[in-house]
């Protein structure tokens, strides 16, 4: 009980943290009137697409928690027995998905929320320097980082402590993950369609620069930044943290009652009681409070001087996160003394924290352009589009080797070391700071809407210069933290797949069973449907977004001189309905594909499809996020004035080549990672279903 009261006291200090961070920031000088004006376009803009699409999700929601109330709490449960625990006649599945959908949906608000306050401030900042800007936009990147991790902890230990009973949070899981793929889906495919419709009309055709006042599509463009990289992240990240935990506590059941190998052949509702305050149930929870406490402290180490170059505004964010990572080590490891716990939990957690960080300095190492790899992409622009693009598809198909590699020496040591337990255990650990390095992830569109404010705002050029190189940083650190997403997802997917064997009373996967290897293809499959269905929605909305700036160029040619104004809000009306429209698909085929599967081949096959979406998603994952990070900075790197320039063929060639990747890296995939805990969570939920 001890331990869940620590991890209560650090979601309620973490909230506490972002509510007084959030009126520090709002505190700080927000500039002139032209820059107040801007900010405001954007925050309207954001907010008209929020309403929209939460309206959308309140409907889903509704009905998804209908069907669980029906057929899970009110009939699988009933008929298995499974009513140990308090409050047993409430629909605590159902009622645990809803909070998990709610507190999902505002855990991204919230972060938003101060994202697009936080942007004016920090262009405010940088007419001062670069250190000032730094750390507003850290600031408000740390209210979303501490708002992820204190809503989560705080909903799963209170509904722990009120159901006594760990499969209920399997409905929270669910609802968080549903949430965040809309919100990433819906997000990402609004950014993308705003960002490459201003690059393409804007900065090729038109040859103005980027953020110009003159096109239409700057405002959505900045509005985008925040819907998808900032409220469609923080959901994503939400559901990671959350579903790490639940994942764990789901495991628990083989570390209180054995080795796990009679486990799973019994299936879930046949174990023999257990205690579900005992310390394996718990300790996730634990683990996550005195990470919150580590990543407070580290906020408060991240720091630069003026003239920091790229290499050290890097390091004054690693600061943050490895004394983070440094001090979650150390109490785990008192916690392991004063609980009297096997070592094998604390090394569990040390591997999965040295794995994140190998496969985060590896994303930096491919999407840097400090590095050789990026620097190598950026020359490739000098013989046109074509070999920026066959060189970008490269190095993405590379950049997936470290990472894996990583993910599988994980897996096996932590499985040496504690088990399946210990490999659930290990994703927790990797996201046991994800209050500091979310911070270092949400900070980057905030600087990159400070550059755009202080573009249209006509601010002087070492403004523009300061947030420029935040928001290359940015750019590394959203790929960083993108990496970490994706290496928890594979250690908690696993996880979750192994907690649907043991509900399903599945021993095996024999892969020489028929329906396994359907299952198998069809799970391979569904990551490459998905990233094309979201790459043909950015596609189809840009489309709309291009048409649209063309005409108004068109038709009002004295945009381009100042005798005529454009009309952003036609663009972002554009970009909103777009974004809508076109998330409603590739959301509803992640669940609907792993109960069709479960319900007409069998509970064999649809492990067979979790299998094989784990290992073709991770993969087309971390290919798509780290080659849409490359041609990004790549883009950067040309604009420092290698290779000729702005301006120059080879800047043109790096554009289109950044317009390909942005859909890559800004929507399908972080989405995928999403897509595979949502089909695996979707699995154990309904799972009882295809016994």
């Amino acid at each position: 009980m001890n331990s869940l009261m620590i991890a209560l006291g650090a979601s309620i200090v973490a909230l506490i943290f972002a509510a007084i961070t959030t009126r520090r920031v709002i505190a700080e000088d927000d500039g002139d009137d032209t820059m107040r004006a801007i900010a405001v376009s954007i925050q309207e803009g954001a907010s008209a697409f929020l309403r929209r699409e939460y309206t959308f999700l309140a409907g889903f929601v509704v009905v998804v928690t209908v069907i669980l109330a029906i057929f899970i709490d009110f009939d699988v449960l009933d008929r298995f027995g499974e009513s140990q625990g308090q409050l047993a006649d409430l629909p605590r599945t159902a009622i645990a998905y809803l909070v998990g959908a709610i507190a999902s949906a505002t855990a991204g608000y919230v972060g938003m929320y101060v994202a697009v306050r936080a942007n004016v401030r920090t262009a405010a900042k940088a007419r001062i320097g670069l250190n000032p800007a730094l750390r507003i936009a850290f600031s408000s990147g740390s209210v979303m980082g501490m708002t992820v991790v204190g809503i989560s902890l705080l909903c799963l230990s209170v509904l722990y402590l009120l159901f006594q009973h760990y499969l209920p949070l399997t409905g929270f899981a669910f609802g968080a993950s549903s949430i965040a793929l809309f919100a990433r889906v819906g997000g990402g495919i609004y950014t993308k369609a705003a960002d490459v419709g201003a690059d393409i009309v804007g900065k090729v055709e038109a040859g103005i620069p980027e953020d110009d006042p003159r096109n239409p599509a700057t405002i959505a463009d900045n509005v985008g930044d925040n819907v998808g990289d900032v409220a469609g992240m923080g959901a994503d990240l939400f559901e990671s943290y959350s579903g790490s935990i639940v994942a764990t506590m789901s495991l628990a059941t083989i570390a209180a009652v054995g080795t796990g190998a009679g486990v799973a052949a019994k299936g879930i509702f046949e174990l023999p009681p257990v205690a579900y305050t005992d310390t394996p149930f718990v300790l996730p929870l634990l683990i996550a409070g005195l990470g919150i406490f580590a990543s407070l402290i580290g906020t408060f180490l991240v720091r630069t001087p003026e003239d920091a170059g790229m290499g050290r505004l890097l390091w004054s964010l690693r600061a943050g996160i490895f004394s983070a990572g440094g001090l979650v080590l150390v109490v785990t490891a008192a916690a392991v003394v004063m609980m009297d716990l096997e070592w094998g939990v604390f090394f569990a957690v040390l591997v999965g924290l040295v794995a994140g960080q190998v496969i985060g300095t590896a994303t930096e190492y491919y999407t840097a352009y400090e590095f050789k790899p990026v620097q190598r992409l950026a020359q490739q622009a000098e013989t046109g589009a074509g070999t920026l693009v066959i060189g970008g598809l490269g190095l993405g198909m590379l950049s997936t080797v470290v990472p894996l590699l990583t993910i599988a020496a994980a897996i096996w040591i932590t499985y040496e070391l504690a088990g399946l337990y210990g490999i659930a255990l290990a994703a927790v650990g990797m996201l046991s700071t994800l209050g500091v390095t979310l911070a270092s992830d949400a900070y980057g569109p905030v600087a990159d809407n400070a550059g755009g404010i202080a573009e249209q705002a006509h601010l002087p050029p070492e403004v523009r210069e300061r947030t420029d190189a935040l928001d290359s940083l940015g750019n590394t650190t959203a790929a960083t933290g993108k990496g970490f997403a994706i290496g928890s997802a594979v250690l908690t997917a696993l996880a979750l797949m192994v907690t649907y064997a043991q509900i399903t009373g599945i021993e095996v996967l024999n892969l020489l069973e028929v329906e396994v290897l359907i299952g198998l293809l069809l799970g391979a499959l569904m990551p490459f449907i998905f990233a094309a269905l979201t790459m043909g929605a950015v596609g189809r909305a840009a489309m709309a977004m291009v048409n649209e700036v063309r005409r108004q160029f068109r038709e009002h040619p004295g945009i381009m001189d100042g005798s005529e104004q454009p009309d952003p809000a036609r663009a972002v009306a554009i970009a909103t309905t777009g974004a809508i429209r076109e998330m409603i698909v590739p959301g509803l085929l992640a669940v609907i594909v792993p109960i069709a599967v479960g319900a007409l081949i069998g509970a064999d096959a649809l492990g067979g499809l979790l299998a094989g979406s784990i290992a073709a998603g991770s993969l087309l994952a971390l290919m798509m996020a780290n080659a849409g990070g490359a041609w990004d900075n790549a883009k950067k790197y040309i604009e420092t004035g290698k290779h000729g320039g702005k301006g120059s063929e080879p800047h043109k060639a790096a554009v289109v080549g950044d317009t390909v990747g942005d859909p890559f890296k800004d929507t399908s995939g972080p989405a995928l990672n999403i897509l595979l805990k949502l089909m695996a969570i979707v699995a154990v939920v309904f799972g009882p279903l295809f016994l």
